[in-house]
């Protein structure tokens, strides 16, 4: 299936996201920080990444803008996954460059739903 970058600085998060994903058949990487999540999305190249907002450092609508417009990640599909669930929150995500938003706690099912929806429209 697809390659997913999980940006997320909660080792929480992190496991449950990566237990549906792979429950799924898809492959995982993680980065803890926006940062690291930039970074990493430049030497991996994902299929899709999955980006928290609320994190030390640059946040995810920061991280998601980099990614936008990077030449070489601009391609690449973000869904915001966060506990910001006001309106104005999400407009701002998709702004950004984000495909998608979530908002926190993640039901499996709406979440690989979102992810292959993600996939095919990339």
């Amino acid at each position: 299936m697809a390659n997913i970058l999980i940006v997320d600085d909660s080792p929480t998060e992190v496991h449950v996201f990566k237990t549906m994903l792979e429950k799924n058949g898809h492959s995982v990487n993680i980065a803890d920080s926006g940062e690291a999540g930039v970074e990493k999305a430049k030497e991996i190249l994902p299929d899709l990444v999955l980006m928290d907002i609320v994190m030390p450092g640059i946040n995810g609508f920061q991280a998601t803008r980099q990614l936008a417009t990077n030449e070489s990640t601009k391609s690449i599909p973000v869904i915001i996954v966060t506990t910001k669930d006001q309106e104005t929150d999400k407009v701002w995500g998709i702004r950004q460059g984000a495909k998608d938003y979530i908002v926190k706690p993640v039901k499996e099912k709406d979440l690989i739903d979102r992810v292959n929806a993600a996939l095919a429209g990339s």
